[in-house]
């Protein structure tokens, strides 16, 4: 049967959440209904061993980096639409189904992504704190950022791919399109684990910031505007958010500003790693 979408997965040194991805992904399917790639890029651990276990199509390269591994793994899919999933996030069959309804059905849909459901269960409680200002705050604005997935269409691949080296993937994408050509979809949803420490949360941030950052430069300049300590004051006045969740949030982004100012002055701007604290496999799941 032909794949009703491929779906690329870029991989560096993911052996703890690597099964648990593609479990989710291919749990109820039939045999090649989904075409998976996963390209393990840099690692020094069994990602690659596991993914072929588990059924994906594996390519290695010893180059790491997000946006290379997923320009290779995008050359070796076998159809449209193409999912574009990170290892550390859940993604089940039938999201991926609606995500590729929404293409065929949507006038004028060229990329879309489903609605990330957070799980805070096992984040600090001052990372909590920061997490659930900047869920209220973004409420209905990611478009495709933020989901751990995004998935193109053929018309909409076009447009973005091949990806250059940056830093954020699924910013560059993002702003491909105008909010009418992009869309989160209400029936798919994605399971995503954010930083789990206050730390992680401030390293993680100050690494968007300089994404941004490096968009901006490239002409793929924002159309919304950034998270805004007005809009989070006017919360608080009206009860929606708790001074203490509001003083964690202004904390980071403090120190993530001085922690990108850091790294863009000692050339490490662009040095690409994973997350290590959402990517520990809970017993749960093993």
């Amino acid at each position: 049967m032909t794949p009703i979408a491929s779906v690329v997965i870029a991989a560096h040194n993911e052996e703890a959440v690597i099964e648990r991805c593609l479990r989710t992904l291919t749990a109820g399917t039939a045999p090649d209904e989904i075409d998976v790639v996963v390209v393990a890029n840099g690692c020094t651990d069994r990602t690659a061993a596991l993914a072929r276990a588990a059924g994906a199509r594996v390519y290695e390269t010893p180059v790491p980096g997000k946006a290379n591994a997923l320009v290779i793994g995008d050359r070796e899919c076998r159809t449209f639409p193409r999912a574009y999933l990170d290892a550390d996030v859940e993604l089940d069959a039938d999201s991926l189904r609606a995500l590729v309804r929404a293409l065929d059905t949507v006038p004028g849909l060229l990329a879309c992504s489903p609605v990330p459901h957070y799980d805070l269960s096992a984040v600090s409680a001052l990372a909590a704190r920061f997490h659930r200002v900047v869920e209220q705050l973004l409420a209905g604005r990611r478009g495709l950022t933020g989901a751990g997935v995004y998935v193109l269409g053929e018309a909409g691949h076009a447009r973005v791919f091949p990806l250059p080296s940056v830093i954020s993937d699924d910013g560059y994408v993002h702003r491909g399109f105008t909010p009418e050509e992009r869309a989160q979809v209400p029936g798919a949803r994605s399971a995503v684990r954010p930083a789990r420490t206050l730390g992680a949360v401030i390293r993680r941030r100050a690494r968007v910031r300089l994404g941004n950052r490096e968009l901006d430069r490239l002409g793929r300049r924002a159309g919304e505007s950034a998270l805004s300590p007005k809009d989070l004051a006017a919360r608080v006045r009206r009860g929606e958010v708790p001074i203490s969740d509001a003083a964690v949030f202004l904390g980071v982004l403090a120190a993530e500003r001085l922690l990108s100012r850091w790294r863009d002055r000692h050339g490490s701007a662009s040095i690409w790693a994973a997350d290590p604290t959402s990517r520990t496999e809970s017993r749960e799941n093993r």
